[in-house]
């Protein structure tokens, strides 16, 4: 959600940089975009609504050859997603501009404030109020002395960049609680919310903490802390191949993204298993910290709260461990009641999401151990968890997320696995299982192309149901979120159970449903389920495990090859993706930018 970018040099242009760091950024979603330059004698500015081409069509008439200068892609959260509401904000003489993520809490006592006093607004943001802040306590002569006292009236979650054309060789930066991270370069240095911003031109970062203020000059990075005390952030070496953030030959990230999920499985697996057992080190945890857990807690939102109710389902199964399942936007405010010994387990892709980090911060408040599993190394989850487990997925640029979400689920089985061994359930079969997991994605890839004629026939519909039993409906509450993501297809989830109680009303001649079977326990309850839709008119696609007998009552079967049950959730939502992102497809949307949403949502 919103991409920040910053570059200051002795002599190398800032432009450039700073629009191709937009670039980087688009995958977290945006809807107007802007640059600044501290040039003297005033900001340079230029900014447009829409996609990153229309603000490059008006790149010409910047400053050339300014050092110096903060780049934005918003998503609209105060203020509709227009050329005046675009970041950077400047003060009323134009001296000082700032770009800013997230959200101030209190900015219309402060606009009322600033108004009273002579300053004059433009926007409907809630970020202008900053850099009039700034120009009200001195910012155009010191710059570092003015946030450090406006920052002071600042509420909220969010992190910010300012610069000053009477200073115009840095950049002040605050973080509170929005990431914000340091590219060390030589003679000049980069700012960003995310690493992919500046890879292509450094990878020596330094993250900044919550709280953290620091200056940033050409040759030097000077980190505050609230006290203003000068602190020391360790310098950290970012490995990510920065052709994993290209397409490679792809019409789209997203296709690129599920394509390549059997290698990513790979990676997320490797060193993590040793014969017939999983090594819990390699996941962060100790085996004799999980022989301690009594209770889990798992708190995530969007796909990564899918991702969970998979994982509880498997804890239960093979460990015996209760295991409880919250919406982290929902969790906190519920006045929660967890039973010591518990683990909180907070998922999220980017380690960002603001919810989620909320719910951790208020389950290390109540004395339990949290854990994180995220895709972000240096995240505000990673570091603020008593342990962490990567994912090892990669960067992933699309918005709606599918490699990110497989390997959520396998760093779940891990737990699960390693849980069940340590409580006195091993199951060496399925831990030998995982590592044939890669070999059968490639497999279940190979056999996709029916998919594609699910897809054009569901993209000229309205509706589309789901349904599934146990980590079956998991798994179809992630496919309808998918195609409500990115093909704006009414779709909804259904436990196959439940649809004669009241949702059997909506089936009718035609009606597209989806049934996941996989869960060969039940298959046959679901069948009955099969039926009743069926008995409705509806049109039935299957996606089911090979080893169900032919002649189940579905119109279009896609088999996928399922060895062991407990391992098929990676393996099945290949499909439930692809059916999404060809659906997409064949009605001409943004498939990796859909429309109002963010890769990383950073706000409440």
């Amino acid at each position: 959600m919103c991409g920040i970018v910053g570059f200051v040099g002795e002599q190398n242009d800032a432009l450039p940089f700073i629009f191709s760091g937009l670039k980087r950024l688009e995958y977290r979603g945006y809807d107007s975009a802007g640059i600044a330059l501290a040039a003297q004698g005033g900001i340079g500015i230029q900014k447009a609504r829409g996609k990153l081409a229309a603000l490059g069509e008006l790149l010409g008439a910047m400053p050339s050859g300014v050092p110096c200068g903060i780049g934005h892609t918003r998503w609209a959260t105060h203020g509709r997603p227009t050329d005046i509401n675009a970041h950077p904000h400047t003060d009323c003489h134009g001296e000082i501009a700032t770009v800013h993520n997230g959200i101030i809490e209190n900015f219309q006592e402060l606009r009322a404030e600033l108004i009273a006093l002579g300053h004059h607004f433009l926007s409907d943001t809630d970020t202008e109020v900053i850099p009039h802040l700034l120009e009200e306590y001195g910012g155009a002569h010191d710059l570092e002395g003015a946030v450090r006292t406006a920052e002071k009236r600042l509420i909220g979650a969010y992190a910010f960049l300012a610069i000053s054309s009477r200073q115009p060789d840095r950049i002040i930066a605050v973080r509170r609680t929005s990431p914000l991270i340091i590219g060390l370069g030589d003679g000049e240095n980069y700012l960003a919310s995310d690493f992919s911003a500046f890879l292509s031109a450094t990878r020596q970062a330094q993250v900044l903490e919550n709280g953290d203020m620091a200056v940033v000059t050409p040759h030097t990075v000077r980190i505050m802390n609230l006290a203003g005390e000068t602190v020391e952030r360790p310098i950290m070496t970012v490995d990510w191949d920065i052709r994993q953030a290209e397409r490679g030959g792809y019409p789209h990230f997203m296709l690129k993204e599920i394509m390549e999920q059997p290698d990513v499985w790979s990676d997320c697996l490797l060193g993590r298993i040793q014969g017939d057992r999983v090594v819990p080190e390699q996941i962060g945890l100790t085996p004799e910290y999980l022989q301690r857990v009594k209770h889990i807690q798992i708190i995530a939102a969007g796909t990564a709260y899918h991702a969970g109710l998979i994982g509880k389902s498997l804890i239960e199964s093979l460990a015996r461990i209760p295991v409880n399942v919250d919406v982290a936007s929902e969790f906190r405010y519920a006045h929660p009641v967890m039973e010591p010994d518990t683990m909180v387990i907070a998922i999220s892709q980017s380690g960002e999401t603001a919810d989620t980090l909320a719910c951790l911060r208020l389950a290390r408040e109540l004395g339990h151990f949290t854990f994180s599993i995220t895709n972000t190394v240096g995240s505000t989850a990673a570091r603020e968890s008593d342990a962490v487990a990567y994912t090892l997925a990669g960067p992933e640029i699309a918005v709606a997320s599918t490699k990110a979400y497989t390997t959520q689920i396998l760093v779940l089985t891990l737990i699960a696995l390693a849980l069940a061994d340590i409580h006195g359930h091993p199951r060496p079969d399925l831990v030998r299982g995982l590592l044939q997991l890669p070999l059968l994605g490639h497999q279940v890839l190979d056999v996709m192309e029916p998919v594609k004629d699910m897809a054009e026939r569901l993209a000229s519909g309205h509706d589309v149901f789901y349904i599934g039993r146990g980590r079956d409906y998991a798994l179809a509450m992630e496919g309808q979120l998918k195609i409500k993501e990115i093909s704006y297809l009414h779709a909804e989830a259904y436990p196959a159970g439940e649809l004669k109680h009241g949702t059997l009303a909506l089936i009718e001649e035609n009606t597209p449903v989806v049934v996941i079977m996989t869960e060969r326990d039940v298959a046959d309850k679901t069948v009955s389920n099969i039926l009743e839709v069926k008995a409705r008119g509806a049109e039935v696609w299957g996606i089911v495990d090979s080893s169900l007998p032919v002649g189940l009552p579905i119109d279009h079967r896609i088999d996928v090859a399922v060895d062991l049950p407990e391992l098929s959730p990676v393996l099945a939502a290949i499909p439930l993706q692809l059916l999404a992102y060809y659906t997409a497809v064949a009605r001409g949307e943004d498939v990796d930018q859909p429309r109002n949403l963010a890769k990383s949502v950073t706000v409440e």
